[in-house]
């Protein structure tokens, strides 16, 4: 785990004292509450130890009053990005590059489309989890061969065959 030691500037990584891991790490734009959560990782990632969402997203409070209802909990990317980096454009949204959720590293972070973030994560939504497969349920090859589409879904040539056949067979049984 991280230790922050704000004189020596300096992260404690897997028990060893390395330098600054980046010129934004510990900045003062952003106070020491905030960098008291936050873990260097050797990967670049800034990992966020404090409140995590059913998400896996890092929140921090923002800012103003609980007692006047003027603050709220915001998610932690997004704050480091805004006061390191700038404001995300309206109808933007954030996009960690490096896929960890937890990451606070605003260089891990690029403003995007909801679009572009869909189609970017590891989701069956974005279909990127069934582009990746190369063989069917049953282990048949999706290749050119062996492949066709319909309504927008690849299909296996073997298994459709067989489905057919297993009908026909039924459907003699039955007459």
């Amino acid at each position: 785990m991280g230790v922050l030691t704000s004189g020596a500037r300096e992260t404690v990584i897997s028990g060893r004292a390395t330098p600054e891991v980046s010129p934004m790490l510990f900045d003062c734009t952003l106070p020491l509450r905030f960098w008291s959560k936050v873990y260097a990782h050797e990967n670049g990632c800034w990992v966020w130890r404090g409140s995590i969402d059913s998400g896996g997203y890092g929140r921090v409070w923002g800012g103003g009053s609980r007692k006047d209802g003027t603050g709220r909990l915001v998610p932690a990317h997004r704050w480091s990005y805004e006061a390191l980096v700038g404001i995300v454009p309206l109808g933007l949204q954030s996009d960690h590059l490096c896929r960890n959720r937890a990451c606070v590293n605003p260089a891990h972070i690029e403003p995007v489309t909801n679009r572009e973030n869909v189609l970017r994560g590891n989701t069956y939504a974005s279909g990127a989890i069934n582009r990746s497969k190369t063989h069917c349920p049953q282990d048949h090859p999706y290749n050119e061969a062996n492949t066709y589409y319909w309504c927008g879904s690849r299909k296996c040539r073997i298994c459709r065959r067989q489905s057919l056949q297993r009908f026909r067979q039924r459907r003699k049984i039955t007459k």
